[in-house]
């Protein structure tokens, strides 16, 4: 199978929208930001078992607080940013791992980190294979992500995955303005390597973009 490129995608999401415990905002603060260096900082050929320990932290978390949408949202991304580090047979299994860990994230608390298990679902969709290979699914993730601007329509990673989904769909004059003002988003405290990281993938699907409608 080949890798699927679905997670230099998944991660750099904003900060909660609900009130956590100290700890657990703490907690939820370190997963975030060891996902940015991996993500973005780590050399391509070692992220894959920088990303199996992080799964591991991010999988205790969410057994020791289950209640909490948040520490869900972001097992479900790691595992997902996993699978597309190491491709392979395992990456679709770990799709779909990630996608059941977003719905449980949607049960608890839809609205949690600003509507993020919206904006991740909606990327696994568009990029995991359809079927009979996998679930991918370019309308659920239009579904999905327009759900996710609802909740965060000015947020650097709902815009850039909602232009991201505009180029899948040829739709390059709407895909050219979600992504130009994804990078005029207002900046999140503490994200800052994520932040850098993710308005780089803006930049490089920005020249992709432009090229096809030109």
């Amino acid at each position: 199978m080949n890798k699927i490129p679905m997670l230099l995608l998944l991660g750099a999401l904003s900060q909660s929208a609900l009130a956590l415990d100290s700890t657990d905002q703490q907690r939820l603060n370190g997963i975030q930001q060891s996902w940015a260096h991996i993500q973005y900082q780590t050399p391509e050929k070692q992220r894959a078992g920088a990303f199996e320990q992080l799964a591991a932290q991010a999988t205790a978390f969410s057994q020791e607080r289950p209640a909490l949408a948040e520490a869900w949202i972001w097992k479900g991304i790691v595992t997902s940013s996993w699978a597309g580090a190491e491709g392979g047979l395992g990456a679709l299994g770990k799709a779909k791992a990630a996608k059941a860990d977003l719905e449980k994230a949607l049960s608890l608390d839809p609205g949690a980190l600003q509507g993020s298990a919206y904006t991740s679902l909606g990327a696994l969709y568009d990029r995991v294979p359809g079927w009979p290979i996998g679930f991918g699914d370019s309308d659920k993730a239009e579904q999905l992500l327009k759900q996710a601007l609802q909740l965060n329509p000015e947020g650097i990673d709902s815009l850039y995955f909602w232009g991201d989904h505009l180029y899948r769909q040829k739709r390059y004059a709407e895909a050219k303005a979600a992504l130009n003002k994804a990078l005029q988003a207002t900046p999140r405290p503490g994200r800052e390597s994520a932040d850098a990281g993710r308005r780089k993938d803006i930049a490089a699907l920005l020249v992709d973009v432009n090229k096809k409608s030109d």
